[in-house]
């Protein structure tokens, strides 16, 4: 909860839900956009630090609710029941302007439909468009009945929202406004690794990708290694699964630090990489690379009914191209990942196709344009204001109850 403004000089009142980081940190961003544009907005809700530092005092400790997975919430299922209930209560009580969840379904949505069984007028504004482009397409249409309008990362997303019955706006993904190492950074990261080719290897974030992608990854590296014997290998990670990259990888030069991130990143040949938002980092730094991912047996036969595209890569798919090699399911071997990335290291064409879909995806994700943040916060205000002109102000009477 922001501090009051005077009536007169108020922009919107908006309550925003993120429920995990990534959320919290396109919270933030919409929240800059929206003070730009809307001088006066009003924010509650609930979020993360990056929210909280722009003045929002989260209902919820949002470390509460970022949890993933069946097993992990069935224990906590009755609190985050009681929390769904409890913040759409508060919706129903300060009568915002809008409601905004961001990303994170499982919880926001049900608090949206909450809420509007209470007030049915209430304006709705989704933040990242669920993949049905992938899989499970009928999940739109459920969305459709709770939300209004969805603000899209991908540009080939709103035309299946629309579809699904709601407006929709592209605007823009946040990898296009993420920091990135300066030259100069590149360069003495490069220094210190040493010459030869430089390979990023990233097995993921999550200790169940890590256990099941990173042996795999590194006998690739070995591979590599019996053809390129400067091969330098640089494992980017995240803290909790720092030790075990470390075990699987004790000739590779693990790094958890931001800024060294952003330095391997910007100073890399090529990169072996689990499938994810992190093919569009690496195209955001110019970096070709091979994709490899798996599951468990049963999530990889259900996975493989479910799935409707023939290439789960985002460069791939923005760019409408093939140009990134991935090798899914039983595919991801290491003889497999290894034979894909000694092309790169040996055939130029190869990278020059990759490099070109890059770019193209880059540009068309919103490179050198409006911030995305300014981007979702302009169709938020340009929904409400459509919404103004077709349908009478809301009563003004608060409801007894959620």
């Amino acid at each position: 909860m922001t501090d009051p403004v005077s009536q007169a000089d108020a922009g919107p009142r908006v309550f925003l839900i993120a429920a995990e980081p990534s959320g919290d940190r396109l919270g933030a961003a919409l929240m800059k956009g929206l003070s730009e544009l809307a001088p006066g907005t009003r924010f509650d809700g609930i979020g993360g630090p990056e929210m909280g530092a722009l003045g929002l005092e989260s209902r919820v400790p949002m470390s509460e609710l970022a949890v993933m997975g069946l097993w992990e919430v069935l224990p906590r299922y009755r609190a985050l029941k009681r929390r769904i209930s409890q913040t759409a209560q508060a919706i129903t009580e300060i009568r915002p302007d809008v409601l905004i969840t961001i990303d994170a379904p499982d919880f926001g949505l049900r608090v949206a439909r909450l809420a509007r069984g209470v007030r049915p007028d209430l304006a709705t504004v989704h933040y990242v468009a669920p993949s049905v482009w992938a899989w499970r397409p009928g999940r739109a249409s459920r969305m459709a009945e709770v939300i209004d309008h969805v603000l899209a990362l991908l540009p080939f997303e709103p035309p299946l929202m629309r579809a699904a019955g709601m407006s929709c706006d592209f605007t823009g993904h946040p990898v296009v406004a993420e920091p990135r190492a300066t030259p100069e950074e590149a360069a003495a990261f490069r220094a210190e690794v040493g010459p030869g080719p430089l390979m990023l290897v990233l097995p993921g974030s999550r200790m169940g990708e890590v256990t099941r992608l990173g042996p795999r990854f590194a006998r690739a590296v070995e591979l590599l290694r019996e053809k390129n014997p400067r091969l330098s290998a640089v494992v980017p990670t995240v803290p909790h699964v720092a030790d075990a990259v470390r075990a699987m990888f004790p000739q590779a030069r693990v790094v958890t630090d931001a800024q060294e991130k952003r330095a391997a990143f910007a100073a890399a040949d090529l990169a072996l990489a689990a499938s994810g938002t992190v093919s569009l980092e690496l195209a955001a730094n110019d970096v070709p690379m091979v994709i490899g991912y798996d599951m468990a047996p049963l999530t990889r036969w259900i996975m493989g009914r479910l799935i409707r595209t023939d290439t789960v890569t985002l460069v791939n798919l923005v760019s409408e191209t093939r140009a990134v090699p991935e090798f899914l399911g039983r595919a991801c071997q290491p003889e497999t990942l290894a034979a894909a990335v000694q092309r790169l290291l040996s055939d130029p064409a190869a990278v020059v196709e990759q490099r070109a879909a890059m770019a193209l995806t880059m540009q068309r994700l919103g490179q050198c344009g409006p911030l995305p943040g300014v981007r979702a916060a302009a169709s938020v205000l340009a929904y409400l204001d459509r919404r103004a002109t077709i349908q009478p102000p809301p009563n003004t009477r608060l409801p007894s109850s959620a």
